[in-house]
């Protein structure tokens, strides 16, 4: 076990699209997929527990990983607080799970979806592969934002609006602003805005710091509207079945 949290790790590192990262990413494929089954079979008891046991995962598996990281001497407020997209959005989904919160449900599905798909494609786990607890712990971290997010579209009915739109994208470029000062303030890169990130990214194909910053806000639009483009769709199908 010792070596399982070890902060030199010994074994495997990570290898970006190896065979532990194309199981791990095929896991939560599956996981996504049987949302259907849950819609359709399972009663409102068992799906009120799956959403409080998913919140649960989500705070433990990131308290963990929180603790992991002061263990080995490396929490610092520059790089553990709160404040990445997807760091955020692991307290934020959890309450989301337990109150049905609307208003964080619209940034979790138009935005966190795609943050979080971003960083299982692309994991931050540094040298730590397969069997790592880190890399267990950023797969599962992930991969339940994303999971969080369609079982409250699938399974509870929950879906964005017009609205939503304009309230995430507004509020996700004021949340950047604020975040741009703290990172000023305290020397951090949070959401990667003051230079790149140091482990391979998407980022790595975008122009130079600071040109690649208003290319992330303009895709963080396109990823926005495309979320919200089947409901879109969908509104227009059946506004023009409606008889005059």
């Amino acid at each position: 076990m010792g070596n399982f949290f070890a902060k030199d790790w010994a074994g495997a590192p990570f290898e970006l699209f190896g065979t532990a990262h194309l199981i791990g990413l095929a896991f939560v494929a599956l996981a996504n997929v049987a949302l259907f089954y849950v819609r359709d079979h399972v009663g409102a008891t068992a799906r009120r527990n799956i959403r409080y046991g998913m919140a649960i995962f989500l705070v433990i598996n990131e308290s963990a990983w929180h603790l992991w990281k002061w263990g080995i001497g490396e929490w610092t407020v520059q790089t553990m607080l709160p404040l990445h997209l997807c760091s955020a959005l692991v307290w934020l989904s959890a309450y989301m799970l337990i109150t049905k919160n609307r208003a964080i449900y619209e940034f979790a599905y138009l935005l966190g979806i795609a943050g979080a798909l971003q960083a299982l494609l692309t994991p931050d786990a540094g040298i730590y592969g397969f069997p790592h607890f880190r890399f267990f712990q950023t797969m599962l971290s992930h991969g339940t934002i994303v999971t969080a997010a369609l079982y409250m579209t699938f399974v509870e009915g929950f879906r964005p609006t017009w609205a939503s739109v304009r309230r995430v994208l507004v509020g996700s470029y004021l949340y950047a602003l604020h975040v741009w000062v703290i990172n000023d303030l305290i020397g951090s890169n949070y959401l990667f805005i003051a230079h790149r990130p140091e482990t391979a990214s998407l980022i790595d194909v975008l122009p130079p710091w600071p040109g690649y910053i208003p290319i992330i806000f303009a895709l963080a639009l396109v990823f926005i509207l495309l979320f919200y483009l089947p409901f879109a769709l969908k509104d227009a199908r059946a506004k023009s079945r409606r008889p005059e």
